[in-house]
């Protein structure tokens, strides 16, 4: 597979699903400000200090309020982490690609951008809210279902798998991260009947509360922080995700399980063998946001080197030199036919 096409696919997937997760952060939020305590102000700056997105918001934006923060990472074109910018850019890379993926994705993944294009944020405040981030994830899904039931699987769909866990584990990642900026107005209320609320919120954005519930039954911020870090059979929980990318690198590479033929291979196992030996005790006492900080760390590295791998244009050496080369090789084996002749 030529390494553009494999990039286009790589990146569709992952525009796909950052935006399906930046519209779970922002339903996430609005859902916790319906638990906020009278009085209590609501909290919208720590979804653009975790995105990484400050700068560049407060360069566009005087305050982070609701309607601004909602803004900028929905609607907002100069934003290149908006909903609308990753869905502009993951229908740039399908088209650059339909002669690789099935006529249903490229339908799918235009009519995915154009139900957002469609939108302002004008018609958002009037309309409702939670159902159009909910509309939002739909789609994704169904993108996801009609990627695994038309496309062959293959090379590109497992660099499209790659691309998609990879994302995943990230924004995970950051959505915990979050608890520490959003979820306690104060230490105070830290086991209280208020602060179990939020983690099922939490729990709820990444649609983990029933399997949660069904596996661990009382919510605890340590059960919880557990089955989105270090659960196996969860989708969006980061061991999950990351095990899945790491079969699709072995099966890209051909490699065995176990083995790392370049960095990629060799960073994912190394993050996939320390969360598949970690216990949430040790977590916790390292300190949580620390241990997700890393994390999101590797991620970029291995992000990195993927990208250094299979994606990179390498430098093409001197046509001269190679055809000094081919020269050099052409008058060794004629004089080793004519040595050859001399003997016979």
């Amino acid at each position: 597979m030529l390494s553009r096409v494999a990039n286009s696919i790589y990146w569709m997937h992952r525009y796909i699903e950052r935006a399906e997760n930046v519209a779970r952060f922002i339903d996430a939020n609005l859902n916790l400000t319906l638990d906020l305590l009278p009085g209590s102000e609501e909290q919208w700056e720590p979804l653009i200090l975790t995105l990484a997105d400050m700068p560049l918001f407060k360069s566009r934006y005087d305050e982070p309020s609701r309607a601004n923060v909602i803004e900028f990472l929905t609607f907002d074109p100069e934003n290149p982490n908006s909903i609308l910018s990753c869905l502009k850019m993951a229908r740039q890379n399908a088209r650059a690609v339909r002669d690789a993926i099935s006529s249903e994705m490229w339908e799918q993944v235009n009519t995915f951008y154009l139900f957002v294009a469609a939108y302002s944020h004008r018609e958002l405040q009037a309309g409702d809210t939670h159902t159009f981030f909910n509309r939002i994830k739909i789609q994704s899904h169904l993108f996801r279902g009609i990627t695994d039931d038309t496309m062959s699987h293959g090379e590109g769909w497992h660099f499209g798998q790659l691309g998609r866990n990879l994302e995943r584990a990230d924004k995970t990642c950051r959505l915990l991260d979050v608890k520490y900026f959003i979820l306690l107005p104060s230490p105070i209320e830290v086991g209280s009947p208020f602060d179990a609320l939020q983690w099922k919120a939490l729990l709820t954005s990444t649609s983990a509360f029933e399997m949660f519930r069904k596996r661990h039954g009382r919510i605890t911020p340590n059960r919880v922080a557990e089955f989105l870090i270090l659960d196996r059979h969860f989708p969006r929980a980061i061991c999950h995700c990351l095990a899945v990318g790491q079969d699709s690198l072995h099966q890209i590479t051909g490699s065995r399980v176990g083995t790392f033929d370049n960095p990629a291979e060799q960073h994912l196992g190394l993050v996939c063998s320390q969360l598949n030996f970690a216990r949430i005790e040790e977590i916790v006492s390292f300190g949580l946001h620390q241990f997700l900080d890393n994390i999101q760390v590797q991620l970029n590295l291995i992000g990195q080197a993927i990208f250094d791998n299979f994606f990179a244009q390498q430098p093409v050496e001197d046509l001269d030199s190679h055809r000094r080369a081919w020269t050099i090789s052409q008058s060794a084996g004629n004089l080793m036919t004519r040595t050859a002749g001399g003997k016979e």
